[in-house]
């Protein structure tokens, strides 16, 4: 007799890692073809002329597209905050996520200064996940429709999808998951989030030493990481990061949270992320730890803190230049220069 096996909430997503697809290596290497015939010395745009490409590669064309860029802000609320880890209160959440709408963030800055569209998502900001230190954040079934609401984030197919996030105490969230992917002293990844004192940083790393003890015996499984350790926005990112690559739409990640979110996938497969790059380094001291551990280079070092995808929208400017050089500089043919002997 063969034991009839449950079928989880997550399962449907671990389902997804097996059908991901794979970058386009002809439009990859037609846009090298087309690189190679600009009027430039080679590699003379450096880090822009590798930005075309990987673009090309996963958008399916020699020439690229940074037409609609989207901008998606998930905010959300986490209970961890009744543990006194953050220098503001929940309430500031809401309180930014109207400023968003209002137009009033650097977010809508940048992105009106860059032509970004902006989309921002409150999730249940009113009722904030469990407190990880004595509870899970959510439950599979929660987290798993959490995810599948983030894959929306591409119904309007963007030619590029910058994430960022919002949210009182997702800092110590996101350190939280990173030491239990990761391990090592929990102090090492935990840093001033919105400004909290060496008091409060030492309050942060006890409560996620706490909490990643509690849920220890689950947490070999990076989806149960992100369900027990979570936050609301980081499993919507998730699911946003997972919908842009089977629709082959490159993502530009913003820092801390979202880096994390993308750690989460990187150790359930580490090619799940290969269409994502890092819009920047943040100066929360872990970020660049988990950028290195994830295997991604930022664009930016801004010493940028804010969150609230600021740095993936800087970053898609530059991800703009590179396009549009690759797009519109003249070959040598075309503009009559002569090439190197």
């Amino acid at each position: 007799m063969h034991e009839n096996k449950t079928h989880g909430p997550l399962d449907d997503i671990r389902a997804v890692f097996a059908a991901m697809p794979g970058p386009d290596e002809e439009a990859a290497q037609a846009a090298r073809q087309r690189d190679a015939q600009l009027t430039k010395p080679p590699g003379a745009l450096g880090r822009l002329e590798a930005l075309a490409v990987w673009l090309a590669a996963w958008q399916g064309r020699e020439r690229p597209s940074a037409e609609r860029i989207e901008v998606a802000v998930y905010a959300g609320n986490h209970g961890v905050a009744d543990e006194g880890v953050s220098a503001f209160p929940a309430a500031v959440t809401e309180q930014m996520v109207a400023n968003f709408r209002a137009g009033g963030a650097a977010i809508n800055q940048i992105c009106e200064t860059f032509g970004l569209g902006l989309k921002v998502h409150e999730l249940a900001l009113s009722k904030p996940t469990g407190n990880i230190a004595r509870e899970p954040a959510m439950s599979e079934k929660e987290c798993a429709a959490t995810i599948a609401y983030g894959m929306e984030a591409v119904a309007d197919k963007p030619d590029i999808l910058c994430l960022g996030e919002m949210g009182i105490a997702n800092t110590t969230i996101a350190s939280a998951m990173l030491y239990a992917l990761y391990g090592g002293e929990a102090r090492g990844w935990v840093g001033p989030g919105t400004g909290v004192d060496d008091e409060g940083v030492a309050r942060k790393a006890e409560v996620i030493e706490r909490a990643v003890e509690l849920h220890g015996p689950h947490l070999s499984d990076p989806l149960a990481v992100l369900t027990r350790l979570g936050g609301r926005e980081f499993a919507a990112m998730a699911g946003a990061m997972i919908a842009a690559r089977m629709e082959r739409i490159p993502v530009i990640l913003d820092g801390f949270m979202v880096t994390a979110t993308a750690a989460v996938l990187h150790a359930l497969d580490p090619a799940s992320i290969d269409h994502c790059i890092a819009g920047h380094v943040s100066a929360e001291p872990a970020h660049i730890e988990t950028l290195r551990r994830i295997g991604k280079e930022p664009l930016l070092d801004l010493g940028m803190r804010l969150g609230e995808g600021s740095g993936a929208g800087l970053a898609a400017a530059i991800v703009k230049a590179a396009v549009a050089t690759h797009n519109g500089m003249a070959t040598f043919g075309e503009a009559g220069v002569s090439e190197k002997d």
